[in-house]
Parts: C-alpha cells; sequence; structure tokens
C-alpha cells in the first residue's frame, strides 16, 4: 500500500463482496434485471442478457445497444448512489455454432456487457481481485438487488470449456432469476472467480408451460457461469484489462526517470509536494497517506504511470502556476502509453456533454472521425461510442508543428466535427469544452481555431449534399430459389431495423414484393426529391445474384415493379470489405475522394488477379473500377477490388467482353452511377437489343453506416 491508495476497502481485504455487486435496474419498471461487478472506478461488468433485459428488449438480442442509459445502484464510499450507465463494450450471446441463441437453449458463450457509468471520481470501492475459476472452488453469489439474505451458495463441480457447472448447498437460498451478471466469489480466496450467467431451472409441462411436480430424477439447484479465465479471453482483445497491465513500474523506464526529475523541480518542497499529491489524490477520486508525510517523489511518479488520468490531473492543477512544468510533465509522459488524454474532470464533462446531445447527432459520430482524421489507421469496427472515445484518446492526432508547439490531438479535433453538426447550445457546450481541454494541453488557440474551420468546411460542404435515403436489405440464400430478406430503412440517422420475421423465406416476386411494400412506407417528405437508394448486403458468392431484375408485381397489378428499373440499386459486401481490415484506411480515403479520385478499367483477359493487385496498390487514388473481362476471372477481379477497398466496381454479368454497360457508364460521373445504372436498367426494358447488358454497380459508402452481419446465418449484431 503506496501514499496514493484506494477508497475504502482494499481489494481482497474482506469477508465478502458486497462493495462489488452492482444492481442493473429495468428502465420500464425500475426492478432489477441482474447484477453486475465493479471493473473499475468507472466501468461495470455484467451479462449482455441481463443489459437486453433491462432495456426491454429480446434477452438474446445481439445487436449492440445504442446510447440509451440504463441505471445501476451500486455501493461506494459515499453510500447506495444510483448512476446512469451506458453500453462501452458488447459481447453479444451466441449459439455454441456461433448462431444466434435460440429460446430454451440451455447454454451459451459471449454474453458480457461492459457498462460505462457516469459517476464522480471517487463513488466506487476498487475492483476486488479477480482469479481462475478451479473445480471444487466454494463460491457465493447475490441477487441483483444487493440485499444481504440473498446470498446462495455453490460449489464449482466442474469445468466445461467457457462454463463452469455450479451446484447449490441443499439449504439456504437457490440462485434464480435476478442472479445473472452477479460475481462469483471465493471467500477462501477473497477474489471473484467468474460471473453468474444462468440457473437450470425444473422441467415444464410442453402443453401447459406450468411446472411438473417434483421428482427425483430432476436436476435440483444447478446453474452455470462463466469462469474468470473466459472472460478475460473475451475482453483482452478490446482493451478493456489493459490498465491491470501498467500496476508496476519499471524504474528504469525513461518516463518514470524523467516524470521524477519533473516532480523533483517542480515541487522541491516537502510541503509543496504533499499539497500538490493531495489535490491529486481528490482529482483522481482516491485516497492518500495523511495530511503530514507528503509521497515520495519515486512514489509520486509511479502514480501517474499508473493510474490513467493521474498524468493529465496534475497537469490540470499546474497548468495555470507552473506552466513551464506542466509542459514538461507532458513531454514525459508522452514515453509512455499509460497516461490517458484527459483528465478524470475533462472525461467526466465530456460524456455530460454527449448525453445531452441528439440521438440523431450521435449517429453520424463515426461519420464525424472519417471526416476528421482521413489518415488515421481503422477504427475498432461495429464498436460503442464509449469504445470509439476511449479510442481515439489514444490517437495523437496532428502531431507536432514546425515551431515545436503542441498541436491538436485527436480526440479534440473529432469533437470540433461533432459540434459542427449540433444544434447552436450543444455545440457551444462541446466547444466550450475542446477550449478549456486545449488550454490545458498548451494547445496554440490559432492551432484549434484551425481545426474549428476544418469543420465547418465539412459542415458547409455535408449540408449542399443532402444524405440519400436508402432501404438496407441482406439477402442470404435459403433453399434452391428462396431468399431470406433483413431490412433496415436509414432516413439519414443511421439504419433502423424494419423487418419482424427474419426466418421466412422468399421467392424473388416475394422477396420483391416485400421491399416494394418497405419502400412505400417512407416518409415524402424525407425523400428530398431523389428516389431512396436500395442497397443490398450480400456475401461474395452471391455479388451476381440478380436481384435488380426481380419483379414484385401481383397477378393484378398494373406496373411489373422491377426494382432495379424503380429504384437506384447497388451491392455492397461487408464480407470482403473487412476480410482484410488493413485496407479499411484505404477505403475510406479512396471513398473521400470520389469526386476527384481515378478511374481504371480492367479489360486485358491476359492480367493475373496478383497483376491487378499490383495495379491497385500503385494507384492508391483510384476511386472506381470497371471490370470488362470474361466472367471467371471478372469474379476474381470484382472480389480483389472490393477486398482492398475500392468503393465502387462496375461491371456486366450478363457479357464475357466488349461490355455495352461499361461503354456507357463511363460517361456516367462517378457520383451519379446509382441513377445512371437504373437508367441503363430502364433502357434495358424499353430498347433491349440497344441496351443489352445487365450491369452491377458494388457501392461501399464510407459515410454511411451498415448494420454488423453474421453472413452464414440469418442474424444481425450492429
Amino acid at each position: 500500500m503506496g501514499w496514493f491508495r484506494a477508497l475504502g476497502p482494499e481489494p481482497g481485504g474482506h469477508e465478502d463482496a458486497g462493495p462489488f455487486v452492482v444492481s442493473i435496474r429495468r428502465t420500464r419498471d425500475g426492478k432489477t434485471a441482474g447484477g453486475g461487478l465493479v471493473l473499475a472506478a468507472d466501468a461495470i461488468l455484467t451479462c449482455a442478457h441481463v443489459v437486453n433485459d433491462a432495456l426491454g428488449r429480446a434477452l438474446f438480442e445481439t445487436r449492440t445497444p445504442g446510447p440509451d442509459e440504463i441505471f445501476v445502484v451500486l455501493r461506494g464510499p459515499r453510500g447506495t448512489e444510483r448512476f446512469p450507465a451506458r453500453v462501452a463494450h458488447w459481447i453479444a450471446p451466441r449459439a455454441k455454432t456461433g448462431g444466434p441463441v435460440d429460446d430454451g437453449e440451455g447454454e451459451w458463450h459471449g454474453d458480457l456487457a461492459v457498462l460505462r457509468i457516469d459517476a464522480p471520481p471517487g463513488s466506487t470501492f476498487p475492483p476486488p481481485r479477480r482469479i481462475a475459476m478451479a473445480a471444487e472452488q466454494r463460491v457465493t453469489v447475490w441477487h441483483g438487488s444487493g440485499q444481504g439474505a440473498t446470498f446462495a451458495d455453490l460449489t464449482v463441480k466442474s469445468l466445461e470449456g467457457p462454463v463452469g457447472y455450479l451446484d447449490g448447498a441443499a439449504t439456504g437460498m437457490a440462485v434464480g432469476r435476478g442472479y445473472s451478471g452477479g460475481p462469483l466469489w471465493s471467500r477462501q480466496h477473497k477474489a471473484v472467480v467468474g460471473l453468474m450467467t444462468a440457473h437450470f431451472m425444473p422441467p415444464r409441462d410442453p402443453d401447459t408451460g406450468k411446472l411438473l411436480p417434483y421428482s427425483p430424477q430432476h436436476l435440483v439447484r444447478r446453474s452455470w457461469g462463466i469462469p474468470w479465465q473466459r472472460v478475460e479471453a473475451e475482453l483482452r482483445p478490446l482493451g478493456v484489462l489493459d490498465a491491470e497491465e501498467q500496476a508496476t513500474v519499471d524504474p528504469d523506464d525513461p518516463a518514470f526517470v524523467l516524470l521524477t526529475e519533473a516532480i523533483e523541480d517542480a515541487l522541491p518542497s516537502a510541503v509543496g509536494r504533499g499539497d500538490c499529491a493531495r489535490k491529486l489524490a481528490r482529482a483522481c477520486g482516491v485516497g492518500h497517506g495523511g495530511e503530514v508525510l507528503p509521497p515520495t517523489v519515486e512514489e509520486f511518479a509511479a502514480f501517474l504511470l499508473t493510474h490513467p488520468r493521474a498524468l493529465a490531473a496534475l497537469v490540470e492543477i499546474l497548468r495555470r502556476g507552473n506552466p513551464d512544468e506542466a509542459d514538461r510533465m507532458l513531454a514525459a509522459g508522452r514515453l509512455s502509453r499509460a497516461p490517458r488524454l484527459l483528465s478524470p474532470r475533462e472525461y467526466t464533462r465530456l460524456h455530460q456533454q454527449l448525453r445531452d446531445i441528439d440521438r440523431s447527432v450521435l449517429g453520424r459520430f463515426a461519420e464525424a472521425v472519417r471526416a476528421a482524421l482521413p489518415l488515421a489507421a481503422a477504427f475498432p469496427g461495429g464498436e460503442t461510442l464509449d469504445a470509439l472515445i476511449d479510442h481515439l484518446e489514444t490517437l495523437p492526432g496532428d502531431g507536432r508543428s514546425d515551431d515545436g508547439e503542441p498541436r491538436v490531438p485527436a480526440l479534440l479535433r473529432v469533437m470540433e466535427y461533432v459540434a459542427v453538426l449540433c444544434p447552436p447550445p450543444q455545440s457551444a457546450g462541446v466547444k466550450l469544452w475542446s477550449d478549456s481541454v486545449a488550454v490545458r494541453l498548451g494547445i496554440p488557440r490559432s492551432a484549434l481555431a484551425e481545426r474549428r474551420s476544418d469543420a465547418q468546411e465539412w459542415a458547409r460542404v455535408m449540408r449542399t449534399r443532402s444524405a440519400r435515403v436508402r432501404v438496407l436489405v441482406q439477402v442470404t440464400r435459403a433453399e434452391p430459389g428462396r431468399h431470406r430478406l433483413r431490412i433496415w430503412c436509414d432516413e439519414g440517422a443511421g439504419p433502423r431495423q424494419v423487418s419482424t420475421d427474419t426466418s421466412a423465406s422468399y421467392a424473388a416476386s416475394e422477396a420483391a414484393r416485400e421491399l416494394l411494400r418497405v419502400l412505400e412506407t417512407l416518409d415524402p417528405a424525407s425523400l428530398n426529391e431523389q428516389r431512396p437508394l436500395v442497397e443490398v448486403l450480400v456475401d461474395r458468392t452471391s455479388l451476381n445474384l440478380p436481384i435488380d431484375e426481380w419483379e414484385g408485381s401481383a397477378p393484378d397489378e398494373i406496373v411489373p415493379g422491377v426494382l432495379g428499373v424503380e429504384f437506384p440499386l447497388v451491392v455492397h459486401c461487408p464480407e470482403l470489405l473487412r476480410r482484410h481490415e488493413r485496407f479499411l484506411p484505404d477505403w475510406r480515403r479512396r471513398w473521400s475522394r470520389l469526386d476527384s479520385g481515378a478511374t481504371l478499367v480492367f479489360s486485358d483477359a491476359s492480367l493475373s488477379t496478383n497483376e491487378i493487385y499490383a495495379e491497385l496498390m500503385r494507384k492508391l487514388d483510384a476511386v472506381r473500377v470497371s471490370v470488362d473481362v470474361p466472367a471467371g476471372l471478372r469474379d476474381a477481379v470484382v472480389q480483389v477490388c472490393l477486398a482492398v477497398g475500392v468503393p465502387v466496381v462496375v461491371w456486366d454479368r450478363g457479357r464475357d467482353a466488349d461490355s455495352h454497360v461499361v461503354k456507357q457508364m463511363a460517361e456516367v460521373a462517378t457520383r451519379e452511377l446509382p441513377d445512371g445504372v437504373r437508367a441503363y436498367r430502364a433502357n434495358t426494358m424499353l430498347h433491349p437489343l440497344e441496351y443489352p447488358g445487365r450491369p452491377v454497380l458494388a457501392w461501399a459508402d464510407a459515410d454511411r453506416t451498415v448494420p454488423r452481419l453474421h453472413l452464414t446465418e440469418p442474424q444481425e449484431s450492429a
């Protein structure tokens, strides 16, 4: 235990896990949905199905929740308190085969959610020690309500991969509804060994649904949980547990050496160092060694490299009275990966600002990131807003200017782009937040003003280019001649699912009628005099599926209702786009140059796919490719183009070479291709001899989101 110490009970220093048990409440009635575990000062771990229940969703819903808030109740140093929280990391429940979990299924994988709580520093006790689950461990779990009398004693009977089976004692409380997500606490080891997940309930009558009369043959008091070693395996790739790896400091670490020297120079007296250290402890929500003795210089420096926001908080304290030393601390801290960009106060204020922003604006957050950081590396795919912000904190952004002055970090630049999307009150709040962080970092006002001007110019361009209403449909093959559909509408605020029965299969005409029905429900006021774009999400084997030719007319209809003739219809293959994520920055960069980038035409049948790949790597400014080679090579070339991030690819699925489609579309501007291809299809109906082609347009818009798809199952995880 050093001078800087945790508030309240030390991890593992008490007989039960009471202070770490969190109550997850339902939004609809305030009742307990399940339990959770304090994972960090601002993070709670629970089961994903508990969050689904709290939000009123189906228990095994796989989609990542949006910014919807739920409320958690926890015991902290200041007593029992209630805080809003939202999902920061989501690992959806999944069947053992990787598909969706069916109702009535006894076991499943995944099923974890990390919640970010909006709580000031010092609101939670430190997280408990966690160890691997092992057979014969005796554990205790509490109901999510946290009431002391609800504890149930269990024994770990067996570990089967990602599942640990637990049998309850014959007396006392039995595990039931409301226990899911709670920590499995080993009194012997004073540590958490896993997370309670589900209980095997008594059998029911298949006709009435009522519990069958008790039989000695029934399974009694058996539950199962997620062992901590499995939790670690699921969370480690997300970076959630990385902070634990910074618990110790190497005395030869250059950052530690430089910070030690900087602290000695900035705070030479013991009294001054003690005053500053106490302010720092309060800012970070931790306890300290008292009012008499200050921390040693080494303890002070070690704290700056183990608490992720301590360095930013110290710079905040020093900036006004000692700006040169504040800059020196920042420079030393940049040699370590541990310190985060924001201080606890700045981080809390940022999330308060985000809570006040309209959901329609938050839905465009990823779009603002791509616009603000067009050259940045790939971001976590399909992640939540909190995870994206955490990642942005690690990016340097603009680097440094020629004169050595600090420049605007990535997160501040992104927030300037978010600000221009907001109405005036929220925009002003975000800009004031950016101003205060820039002052603390010593960033010149002119540098932030430059980024603010960039954001305003981007907003001006976006206003002149209104977002087109689109209907997205995932088409997957069912039995021969039939397909399954999942349908979303996107009026500009992101996809919202409108299909309900995802297990039904459709013939081509039935699928066309279903799509036309959805298209007819769109609000005419939202169309902005443009026909909505139909974006068909397919796997790599279905790129040539003739969906644009599907007719939706019933026998008594007056018009045939050909999808690709009435509406601009494009295909999008997320499977290929995400196959090699190293090309995602290329894709975003190519798309950002859609109006000025180069066009390539591949018409030489003697070229190999390796040569095609090399040409695409040589022409990184190519935004559009036309493919006019025989069918076998054509499909391979198309897939290479899509896999390396070419956003627009045109080909003719009906001809081997010398395509009329390719020649005609060469005269159409890239951004106008969806409408140009639709017009060509209409001409094919009118003049089939003059317009013999069967055009396909692959269109991957980097400014618009699509749901994350499991293309082998009719399932979504967005």
